[in-house]
C-alpha cells in the first residue's frame, strides 16, 4: 500500500486527486491540504510514502516546501507550469504532471512511484557487465560516474562498468540517499569527507560539483 498525502491550494485539483486515487486499490490518500504548512504539521506525526505536490502556491513554493523536510518522501509534481520541469528532478520526483491529466496519466505515475518503493526497500543491485551479473551492496556504493553509454560504480575495492543510463542509475540511487552533484556523478553521502563550492572529497578522490546542484546540495546534508 502507498500511502500518499495532497497539497495544493486549489480545492478543485485536490477533487481531482483524490477521485483517481479512489480507483487505485494500492493507494491511499490519507489526507489532502490547501494549507503546506498544514501538512507540514500532519508530516511532523504520520509517516507517508508520497506526495501529490503543486509547485506554485501562495505562502510557499512546492520547491521550498521539499526543501524544509529533513527526510523528503517521493514526489508527484502536480502543476500547470512546465517550467519547472528540470528543476524538480533535484528531488525524489517520480513524475511530473502537468494540469489537466487524466486517469490514464495518473495512474502511469503511480505505476512509478510503486516501482520506486519497490526499489527502495531492495538494498542491493545486480549489474550487467558483459554476460554476467554483479552484485553491489548500495551501502558500498562510494560514488556512480556515467561514462558515455556506461556508468561506472566505485566502492572501496573495486570499480563495477556497467551498461546503463544515468537516469537508470538515478532511479536506483537517489531514493537510497544519494546526492546528484553533477550531471555526471552521484556520491553516496556517507562517504563524503568535504564539500567545496566547486567540488567535493571522498577519500583522496575528487567529485565536481556544478553550480546548478551546490545549494541544493549543502541543504540536502544540512
Amino acid at each position: 500500500m502507498i500511502r500518499a498525502i495532497a497539497i495544493d491550494d486549489e480545492p478543485i485539483a485536490l477533487d481531482i486527486i483524490e477521485s483517481h486515487a479512489n480507483k487505485i486499490p494500492f493507494l491511499e490518500l490519507k489526507a489532502s491540504f490547501t494549507n503546506a504548512y498544514q501538512a507540514l504539521e500532519f508530516l511532523k506525526t504520520n509517516s507517508v510514502d508520497l506526495l501529490f505536490l503543486d509547485v506554485k502556491m501562495p505562502d510557499i513554493s512546492g520547491m521550498d516546501f521539499l526543501k524544509s523536510l529533513s527526510k523528503a518522501p517521493l514526489v508527484i509534481f502536480t502543476t500547470a507550469y512546465q517550467e519547472y520541469a528540470l528543476e524538480s528532478y533535484d528531488f525524489q520526483t517520480v513524475d511530473y504532471l502537468l494540469k489537466p491529466f487524466d486517469f490514464r496519466r495518473f495512474l502511469k505515475a503511480i505505476n512509478k512511484a510503486s516501482d520506486r518503493l519497490e526499489q527502495k526497500n531492495d538494498q542491493h543491485l545486480f549489474l550487467k557487465t558483459g554476460y554476467e551479473y554483479v552484485r553491489l551492496e548500495i551501502a558500498q556504493i562510494k560514488y556512480a560516474k556515467a561514462e558515455g553509454n556506461y556508468v561506472k560504480f566505485v566502492t572501496e575495492n573495486e570499480q563495477v562498468l556497467s551498461r546503463m543510463t544515468m537516469q537508470q542509475a538515478e532511479n536506483a540511487l537517489l531514493p537510497q540517499g544519494f546526492l546528484k552533484t553533477h550531471r555526471s556523478f552521484l556520491v553516496n553521502r556517507a562517504f563524503i569527507n568535504k564539500i567545496e563550492k566547486h567540488q567535493l572529497s571522498i577519500g583522496k578522490e575528487v567529485i565536481p560539483i556544478s553550480s546548478i546542484y551546490y545549494q541544493l546540495l549543502v541543504e540536502a546534508i544540512s
